[in-house]
C-alpha cells in the first residue's frame, strides 16, 4: 500500500535539541501496525545529527515510528557549518 508521511519543519538555533514527536513527523502505511514503520535517514542533517536519547552523541541512520511515539529520537543542532537558525526537514 501507499505510505503517507506528514511532517512540519522545525527551526533550531545552534546548541538546540528537538525531540521528534508524532507531530514531527508522523507516518502511516495503511496497515494495523504503524509502530513498525522504519525511517531511514537518507540525507543526514548538515548542521548536527539525529540521535537516540539512550545513546547521546552517536548519530543514527534509522529509527522506528515506535521510537518517535516514545519520544526517544532527537535532532541536535551544532555549529559544524556556520551559526544561525536552520531548518530540519
Amino acid at each position: 500500500g501507499d505510505i503517507v508521511l506528514l511532517a512540519k519543519p522545525v527551526t533550531l538555533t545552534e546548541g538546540d535539541r528537538v525531540t521528534l514527536t508524532t507531530d514531527v513527523p508522523v507516518a502511516t502505511d495503511g496497515t494495523s501496525k504503524p509502530e513498525k514503520l522504519l525511517y531511514a535517514v537518507s540525507l543526514p542533517p548538515v548542521h548536527g545529527q539525529i540521535e537516540h536519547i539512550n545513546y547521546p552523541g552517536v548519530p543514527i541512520s534509522s529509527y522506528r515510528q515506535l521510537d518517535v511515539e516514545a519520544q526517544k529520537v532527537s535532532h541536535i543542532h551544532d555549529n559544524s557549518h556556520g551559526a544561525g537558525k536552520k531548518s530540519l526537514r
